[in-house]
């Protein structure tokens, strides 16, 4: 049994967000509304802003919405023009999910790449205006009426990119054009795939199996489908008998073993609360 230590549960994103100060600080991403295209074809077009600048970093035809496509789309951005410091998505899917620390296999990618996760609040797309406002400019401008063919979509997306990013004057921008407010990141790209230690000794790290599954004295207990096959932190708090599973900087929940085995995962933003709840269960403890 590891050394009992009081922890910080982790916060699975950054509430308030950090201040934007400059490119790359913050990369926003989110799906205009899909489409079809006149030959019936399926559009989900995938957009990318630098929030500083308001630089188009990728605005691209998707025909599957799903985390290999979006990937792909971000592996290309990060050749391209480096690393952010932090993604700000909504808390759909290929973003985040509904289980533990609200990973999916792109999260995780991310967070392994040294990026921080920024999740807007359900039902509040205000937190990501910058991506509400373009989107409806890039609807008026692009897709009434949609194109053809979705290469044709694509083409009229690449048009509309290159104007809005090197010649069309931006209010925010004191009417310069975004590219005027846009470098490259100093943090290049492809770069080594983080791996979190254990902070401590006393400590335990555990590996996730291809089922998202711990061992746990021999019984598997489910942890997250996303981290399969990575390594995960428990902490044990001594004051509640719990452990704390942490990825990085993320609190993904806590096991009980008593009276039963079981593993309550710490959702999106409930991390906040359960480190107000730890508190004041310590306090309470301490005042008796």
């Amino acid at each position: 049994m590891p050394r009992p230590r009081r922890v910080r549960a982790t916060k699975a994103s950054t509430q308030p967000f950090a201040d934007v100060t400059g490119p790359h600080a913050t990369w926003c991403v989110d799906f205009k509304g899909h489409f079809r295209t006149r030959d019936g074809s399926k559009c989900y077009p995938l957009t990318i802003i630098d929030a500083h600048s308001r630089f188009l970093l990728r605005c691209e035809v998707l025909e599957n919405p799903d985390g290999p496509a979006v990937q792909r789309v971000f592996d290309s951005a990060f050749s391209e023009f480096g690393l952010p410091a932090a993604i700000r998505s909504d808390n759909g899917p290929p973003f985040a999910s509904v289980g533990a620390g609200g990973l999916t296999k792109l999260a995780v990618w991310w967070l392994r790449l040294g990026i921080r996760l920024e999740r807007i609040e359900p039902g509040k797309p205000q937190q990501n205006g910058r991506q509400e406002r373009f989107h409806r400019t890039l609807k008026h401008e692009t897709a009434r009426p949609p194109r053809a063919t979705l290469s044709a979509q694509q083409r009229a997306f690449d048009l509309f990119r290159r104007e809005y990013n090197h010649e069309r004057p931006h209010e925010a921008l004191a009417q310069r054009p975004p590219a005027s407010a846009f470098t490259l990141s100093p943090r290049r790209y492809p770069r080594p795939l983080l791996r979190f230690p254990v902070d401590a000794p006393w400590y335990q790290a555990a590996r996730i199996d291809r089922n998202g599954c711990i061992r746990w004295d021999g019984t598997p207990l489910f942890i997250s489908a996303a981290l399969a096959h990575e390594d995960v932190e428990l902490r044990y708090e001594s004051a509640i008998e719990q452990w704390h599973v942490v990825f990085g900087p993320l609190s993904l929940g806590w096991i009980r073993q008593m009276p039963t085995l079981r593993f309550t995962p710490t959702k999106g933003r409930m991390a906040d609360l359960v480190e107000k709840e730890l508190s004041q269960k310590l306090s309470g403890m301490s005042s008796d």
